[in-house]
């Protein structure tokens, strides 16, 4: 069995904190390594947190590894500007992108969003276009771009929005069919699933992008 390594980005989130679990279960990676701004607990001996400034971050700080996930991410009313909302998914994601590249690393895999398009008129699409187009430009051996609906869980803050949102979406299940299924929400538990399932399957294509009702396939 092949070993890998692994660099998780986002280790606290909704979609990180499954991810680590699963990527702690898998024999295949012999060693895990958080990036995190705030201290957390993991149960595995193979994983290692490192607590860091994503301003501060340079190269050298970066350890080697074969596969780098990243799963940023923040919303306009907690960033509360624009400028910053940016520099969480765009500008930090980026030189993590660019720094692993560096220092060894073979697979990028980024947590994007549904309608993500860098012409966009709507600002949180527009930046999660940008940082796709410019992360695709990276010579990886594979990126991969996962672009979730809404997203079930449950998350450390309440966000009242979403929670309506999940109510609604479950309505809606039904009627979103054909060219509308992709608008199916998905749990982050499942999103983490898939990540790590697509890190570890064999590709020749460069670049793969899963919209919701591709993830959701792709667990069946």
């Amino acid at each position: 069995m092949e070993q890998r390594t692994a660099l998780v980005v986002g280790a606290t989130g909704l979609i990180g904190q499954f991810l680590v679990k699963k990527l702690e279960q898998q024999p295949e990676y012999k060693k895990i390594y958080l990036f995190v701004r705030r201290d957390m607990e993991v149960v595995s001996e193979k994983t290692e947190v490192r607590v860091v400034s994503f301003d501060l971050l340079e190269e050298k700080d970066f350890p080697q590894v074969d596969d780098v996930y990243c799963c940023l991410g923040t919303t306009i009313k907690k960033a509360k500007t624009k400028e910053a909302f940016k520099q969480v998914d765009y500008e930090y994601p980026l030189k993590i992108a660019r720094a692993a590249l560096k220092k060894g690393a073979k697979q990028f895999l980024v947590v994007s969003a549904i309608g993500a398009n860098e012409t966009s008129r709507f600002f949180y699409s527009r930046v999660k276009g940008e940082v796709e187009k410019a992360v695709m430009n990276l010579a990886y051996a594979h990126i991969h771009i996962f672009r979730p609906s809404l997203l079930l869980g449950k998350r450390q803050e309440v966000r009242i929005g979403e929670k309506i949102g999940e109510w609604g979406a479950k309505l809606a299940k039904p009627w979103l069919r054909g060219p509308f299924a992709k608008y199916r929400a998905i749990s982050g538990e499942q999103v983490a699933q898939v990540m790590v399932a697509r890190a570890l399957t064999k590709t020749d294509q460069p670049v793969l992008i899963y919209e919701s009702n591709e993830m959701n396939s792709a667990l069946k």
